[in-house]
């Protein structure tokens, strides 16, 4: 895959591009889409008579208050209102000062139009004089541009150039390195040539040489801006936030579920206890509460403690008289209201009576009689026994 595409816009639609990486000489025109596609990074140089570089005082820290007050800055320098203007910020700022470019909206608009047209969305739009090392004069047919300083250059007729430089000189003016691609006998220049290179042929490959890892400047910046480039990871970035909102909503969902499934359980259990509870103790059927409370509560009552009416302390007392002889059987027993009923058969009247004796002389209970009936194994009793106070 392609790491660089680099495309050169020309005034007068001469346009150029060129894979560094993959070849050695442009092509004239615009790329085609497979090129467009391949490019991790797309390069587009402007022409430099169509910026103006300059300095302005670096007034704060912060770029967004430096980006609103470098047009104020700049506005005696410039023949354009600043509102046609927009300004795109160095990449770096120094404590004094700060490097801009200021190019017209329509121009700037005009550029990113066609190469919109051509399916071109580009990372970097870039001043061709800073794609030029420091002291640097390209000269083409037509066209002459010259890197002075990190924010100063100029672009123009190559026939121009020596009265140009002539007004310029203020004594400061460096030694200069020309590449020249011209097929035509050196051009005489009004100050020191560091060296001069004839007949370089292609342009965009000696500005490819010049554009560094990371560029001095970009000319989309604040409403220019790329979005392209992220626009897949903020895509899924999406996806993975919609995954995350899906995965609490199911999440809530099983939560809600689950509560609504122990909900229903807890109901049927209170069902069912009740049912049991009202099996267990008829009286309750009528009483409203909860099921567990009220089958605490008649149990509470059924043990009884220390209370005479307990069933389960006038189990305690008959227990041993009961037990102490084989000639009696019990065939029953019901407790009802404090009150216990108990069923047993004996031989005779005369046992079924010794047996009322001996139950009454138990503390705390009272004993009666209420049914002798001769039955197939001798006499089968009823005897009501009730607390009474101890």
């Amino acid at each position: 895959m392609s790491q660089r595409l680099l495309i050169r816009l020309h005034s007068h639609g001469r346009h150029a591009w060129l894979v560094p990486e993959a070849a050695t000489a442009s092509t004239p025109g615009l790329p085609p889409a497979e090129a467009v596609a391949r490019a991790q990074q797309i390069i587009v140089l402007v022409p430099g008579s169509e910026v103006v570089l300059l300095e302005a005082p670096a007034v704060s820290k912060q770029r967004a208050q430096l980006a609103k007050a470098v047009p104020y800055a700049l506005e005696d320098q410039l023949a354009q209102p600043v509102e046609e203007m927009h300004f795109a910020l160095a990449a770096r700022v120094d404590a004094a000062t700060v490097g801009v470019a200021a190019v017209a909206h329509t121009r700037l608009a005009a550029w990113l139009a066609e190469l919109g047209a051509a399916g071109i969305r580009p990372d970097l739009l870039l001043p061709e004089p800073l794609a030029l090392p420091l002291g640097h004069l390209l000269i083409e047919s037509g066209s002459a541009q010259l890197r002075l300083g990190p924010w100063r250059a100029a672009a123009l007729e190559p026939e121009l150039l020596a009265e140009w430089l002539e007004l310029a000189d203020d004594g400061s003016l460096p030694e200069i390195e020309v590449f020249d691609t011209r097929f035509q006998p050196r051009q005489n220049l009004p100050l020191p040539v560091r060296a001069y290179h004839e007949r370089q042929g292609d342009a965009l490959v000696l500005l490819a040489h010049g554009i560094g890892a990371d560029p001095v400047l970009n000319l989309l910046q604040g409403a220019y801006a790329p979005h392209h480039r992220r626009a897949p990871a903020v895509l899924w970035w999406r996806r993975a936030a919609v995954a995350a909102g899906a995965l609490l909503f199911l999440a809530f969902l099983q939560l809600v579920l689950e509560r609504y499934s122990l909900a229903r359980e807890s109901d049927r259990l209170d069902t069912a206890m009740r049912a049991i509870l009202v099996q267990s103790f008829p009286e309750m059927e009528k009483v409203a509460g909860d099921p567990p409370a009220l089958m605490k509560s008649a149990l509470a009552r059924l043990g009884g403690g220390e209370s005479s009416s307990g069933l389960l302390r006038t189990l305690g007392l008959i227990a041993p008289v009961l037990g102490s002889t084989t000639r009696l059987t019990t065939r029953g027993i019901e407790f009802r209201n404090g009150t216990l009923e108990l069923a047993v058969t004996a031989p005779d009247v005369p046992t079924l009576d010794s047996l009322r004796e001996r139950l009454a002389t138990l503390p705390g209970l009272k004993v009666e009689l209420t049914a002798a009936n001769p039955g197939q194994n001798g006499v089968d009793g009823r005897m009501r026994l009730s607390g009474a106070a101890p």
